[in-house]
């Protein structure tokens, strides 16, 4: 009878996957597709420069308000439900913002951010729930990888797309991703990705929940991705600004030579998990990734000819770190609902510092006058993330 059984948890444990894979490529691709079509979306909705930048920050920004929302959703819920909703939610904001006026435009980007928060949350737990123990950490890098490439392909063709239809279309058609996810999901489990499944709320203070927001290791890895989060979106924002200045590299050379930062990302997602999985140390890692992330800003001011080996290494250190600190979370915390409330902790002050990583990066490049300031600033928040890492891993030994 052997037979039988395992072929529903075979087609299970495929369809959980590929709902998180694609839901990984949701999660980011709504909000980087409108960089490439920037010009022609201020141009036909008559708005600034500023006011289209909007439509990149507050998302960012709704990661870190609405991450304790996201957490009573979830337990009031269950995560199933909670990712339903990530997923049909995503895909109408994305519909909203892109066939209206500004006013459609705006509600449309909030609907966006409000959704993909939960995502941000969820996933997490899901990936602790479905997977044993010592595959954790290689899904959490897959997720983290999954992230990455749909950035790049939304990076690369959002722009022939709009060029061969409209800015409309280009920035609607990734809302497909979450179409995709949403109907594996659905035909994965069934009603019962429809029907709230959430524990009683008596378990979240019976197993210790609460202390674990509060734990002095839940407050380093929030500094610690903090730093990384900075880091990550001010560095993606004007790395291609800073190689054409300092570099004479033309606009377009400059945007694919930037694009290294974001493909290396990928590897660093599915290597360190594997270093992991190898029983490598954890705190051996996390300082192996802050000095690759270090080598960036500091290979920029001293050697900048040799970009590509610095995009190449903070590259790796970004989507490595990224997946260091969530498969902390999930391996530690005791429970579904423990690491709810830790990763809300981690991403609410996390990207509430990365919402203001290009607005300060710009304002530090504006008020100096060149690019030695900024960098010294993108260095400063690798250095804190490292430390902050280092203090949370020794931390994380003492806690029960």
């Amino acid at each position: 009878m052997r037979p039988p059984s395992r072929a529903p948890r075979s087609w299970h444990a495929v369809g959980v996957t590929l709902t998180i894979l694609l839901t990984a490529a949701v999660l980011r691709s709504p909000i980087v597709a409108v960089a490439p079509v920037a010009r022609e979306v201020g141009a036909d909705l008559g708005v600034s420069a500023g006011v289209v930048g909007l439509l990149t920050s507050i998302p960012v920004l709704a990661f870190a308000v609405c991450a304790p929302l996201a957490v009573v959703l979830i337990r009031r819920c269950g995560a199933d439900l909670a990712l339903t909703i990530t997923l049909a939610g995503s895909v109408a904001g994305c519909l909203v913002r892109s066939f209206g006026g500004l006013a459609a435009v705006m509600v449309g980007t909030a609907m966006i951010g409000l959704f993909l928060t939960i995502g941000n949350v969820v996933v997490p737990i899901i990936i602790k729930r479905e997977y044993p123990p010592a595959r954790v950490a290689f899904m959490t890098g897959v997720y983290t990888s999954a992230i990455n490439v749909g950035t790049m392909l939304v990076t690369l063709t959002t722009a022939p797309l709009a060029a061969a239809t409209d800015w409309r279309v280009a920035i609607a058609v990734w809302g497909g991703f979450g179409l995709a996810a949403l109907a594996t999901w659905i035909g994965t489990l069934g009603v019962r990705a429809l029907v709230p499944t959430a524990a009683p709320r008596a378990a979240d203070s019976a197993d210790g929940t609460r202390s674990a927001a509060w734990a002095p290791s839940t407050w380093f890895l929030a500094v610690a991705f903090a730093g990384q989060a900075f880091g990550y979106y001010a560095v993606s924002a004007w790395l291609p600004s800073l190689l054409h200045d300092t570099l004479g590299l033309e606009r377009a050379a400059s945007g694919g030579a930037a694009s290294l930062f974001q493909l290396f990302g990928m590897v660093g997602g599915i290597a360190v998990p594997i270093a992991l999985g190898r029983r490598a140390p954890v705190a051996a890692v996390s300082a192996a990734i802050t000095v690759g992330w270090v080598a960036l800003p500091v290979g920029l001011l001293l050697a900048p000819a040799w970009w590509p080996l610095w995009c190449t290494l903070a590259g790796v250190a970004q989507g490595g770190n990224f997946a260091v600190i969530f498969t902390v979370i999930a391996s530690s915390a005791g429970s579904a609902a423990a690491a709810r409330r830790m990763s809300a902790t981690v991403q609410t002050i996390g990207y509430g510092c990365a919402a203001l990583g290009p607005s300060v990066l710009g304002a530090v490049h504006s008020s100096s006058g060149g690019w030695t300031v900024p960098l010294l600033v993108v260095l400063a928040a690798v250095l804190t993330m490292g430390l902050s890492s280092a203090l949370g891993l020794r931390s994380m030994q003492r806690e029960p």
